[in-house]
């Protein structure tokens, strides 16, 4: 039943798009689309701010937007699907930095170029074709009939050992997913930005200046039982550090649905980065940042087993993570005081999963929408 209500929904769309089509036209306009917040991400941002130095002849339009929550949520975006529309019908170029219903459902013109510069930095947990039908991912019945990641020209990568698992993953030939890093690597690795990210920091928590820093920053855990054991986890890790308190502060950054406050909500995980000298992670693709930025990596993974035959991961983690895998606290934290990690293996992780020594990652990006448009 499902499927045919989305095929009718589908036939609607397109004829309200058609007539979207014959009022207007393509012009100088590069849009981006995004649901993965109200605001736009620090990739959309300086893309759209080089897109505008190099090419000043072209409007930039920004839609971001999630879907809200209950029916007004749903009503208010599909308010703004119209306005997606209009702009889709009328520019040249559109980037997405996650999956767009109406890029997927929509007939555009074969003019239009689609670039999806996912929004992860690198690999880690299986998604979209790659998870069909199992717990964490879609139905393949609504996936088809919804054409989940159709219409895309090119899907961007942030090295050549995130290839393969994006392909599989938009389902996509290898030949059509190119090895450029999303702009947030260029300020990771910027000293300006580094220095006046930690200036505003250390003035709202003038306390991480004076001590090391260990940021730990886990993965969502969704799940009652998961949450539950998650909470302790961070017990047992808190209790554990009372005995480096004098040398070392503890931040930790959970995911704001994790119902854990751990009093830095003010800074996203991504700017704790820039004054963090450990980073503690398990399974998420922060570690790509926290490595980009030469800080040691260390893993609490003390739900390994129970979580890998939940969720399927593409790299062989046991054997790739660049450091030794801990599920007690007291010998984690041990290891940190101690220094006991290999930042050469650590690099030789990063380069094989992000080519982050490009010199001009955001321009080469704008370059090669500019070789391929229209």
């Amino acid at each position: 039943m499902i499927k045919y209500i989305i095929t009718l929904m589908r036939f609607f769309l397109n004829i309200i798009y058609g007539l979207f089509k014959i009022v207007t036209h393509p012009h100088k306009k590069i849009i981006f689309l995004s649901r993965q917040s109200n605001a736009p991400s620090i990739d959309i941002t300086m893309l759209s701010d080089k897109i505008k130095q190099l090419h000043p002849g072209y409007e930039v339009v920004i839609l971001c937007k999630k879907i809200g929550d209950g029916l007004s949520g749903k009503i208010a975006y599909c308010f703004h699907m119209l306005k997606q529309m209009y702009h889709l019908a009328s520019c040249e170029v559109v980037i997405l930095d996650s999956y767009a219903i109406l890029v997927s459902l929509l007939h555009h013109r074969s003019s239009l170029l689609v670039i999806q510069m996912w929004h992860s930095v690198g690999t880690m947990k299986k998604f979209a074709y790659s998870i069909l039908d199992k717990p964490e991912g879609s139905s393949s019945v609504i996936a088809n009939a919804m054409k989940m990641h159709h219409n895309y020209d090119y899907i961007l990568c942030a090295g050549e050992g995130y290839r393969d698992h994006l392909a599989e993953g938009f389902n996509y030939p290898t030949d059509k997913i190119k090895i450029l890093p999303l702009p947030r690597v260029e300020v990771l690795q910027s000293e300006a930005y580094s220095n006046s990210t930690k200036e505003v920091i250390y003035k709202i928590h003038p306390e991480l200046k004076d001590k090391k820093n260990i940021l730990y920053v886990p993965t969502f855990r969704k799940d009652k039982e998961e949450s539950d054991n998650f909470i302790k986890a961070v017990k047992n890790l808190e209790k554990s550090f009372v005995p480096y308190g004098n040398q070392y502060n503890l931040i930790i950054k959970a995911h704001p649905l994790s119902g854990f406050d751990g009093g830095y909500d003010d800074f996203s995980s991504f700017n704790m980065l820039f004054v963090a000298d450990y980073v503690i992670s398990d399974y998420s693709c922060i570690i790509y940042e926290a490595a980009i930025r030469h800080i040691p990596l260390f893993f609490y993974t003390y739900d390994y087993e129970s979580y890998i035959s939940k969720r399927d991961i593409y790299m062989d983690y046991k054997n790739e993570i660049p450091n030794k895998m801990f599920d007690n606290p007291s010998e984690l934290l041990a290891a940190i005081d101690t220094n006991k990690f290999d930042m050469a293996k650590q690099d030789a992780f990063l380069s094989k999963y992000v080519e982050y020594k490009r010199p001009h990652i955001t321009a080469d990006i704008v370059n090669f929408i500019w070789e391929h448009k229209n």
